[in-house]
């Protein structure tokens, strides 16, 4: 992964540093995404790991469900880094790629489910306006009740962080395309 700053070498860590770089290899498999930043601080990196354990893989979403949030996440802070790594999981979990390329064009996806299309409409109206509707609330408290409620908007907050921490960084894949490169970038 290229980076703004430079990546943490693992015989450059502290000895906690060390604790949470084999903690994310462990959960993860790999160090690729916004611990490269992170694990320069790692106080910051400690709570943002085990948070990111809880939003990934412990949720009560299926896993096609929170993969469709981060990829709406990614494509509402056009977070290369994000959609590089998360795209291909997404698809692996279920999503189909015509869903995968209408949320990349910032386009309503036609889902399979009633629960992802709620979801689609709830992450995007989050992202677009900061806050939810009465309307778009009380139609996602129904169907999801309080507990998957919180957990949907904390994985959409979990990796808007990432996302701005890949972005300021600028921490992608170098030898992978960039989905939202533009003149202007």
């Amino acid at each position: 992964m290229m980076s703004r700053i430079p990546l943490v070498k693992h015989d450059q860590l502290s000895l906690a540093g060390r604790d949470i770089y084999a903690s994310i290899l462990s959960t993860r498999g790999n160090l690729d995404g916004p611990f490269l930043a992170w694990l320069h601080s790692p106080g910051l990196a400690a709570p943002a790991e085990k948070l990111g354990t809880f939003c990934r893989y412990n949720t009560s979403l299926a896993k096609v469900e929170s993969e469709l949030l981060i990829l709406i996440v990614a494509a509402h802070f056009r977070c290369s880094g994000e959609w590089q790594i998360h795209a291909t999981i997404a698809l692996e979990a279920g999503l189909d790629s015509a869903s995968i390329d209408a949320i990349l064009l910032g386009l309503r996806p036609t889902l399979s489910s009633p629960r992802l299309s709620v979801l689609h409409a709830l992450g995007t109206e989050l992202l677009r306006h900061n806050e939810i509707s009465r309307t778009a609330f009380a139609h996602a408290h129904e169907m999801f009740g309080d507990r998957e409620f919180v957990e949907i908007v904390g994985v959409i907050g979990y990796y808007s962080f990432v996302a701005m921490t890949l972005n300021a960084f600028e921490i992608r894949f170098a030898d992978r395309n960039d989905p939202f490169e533009s003149p202007a970038r």
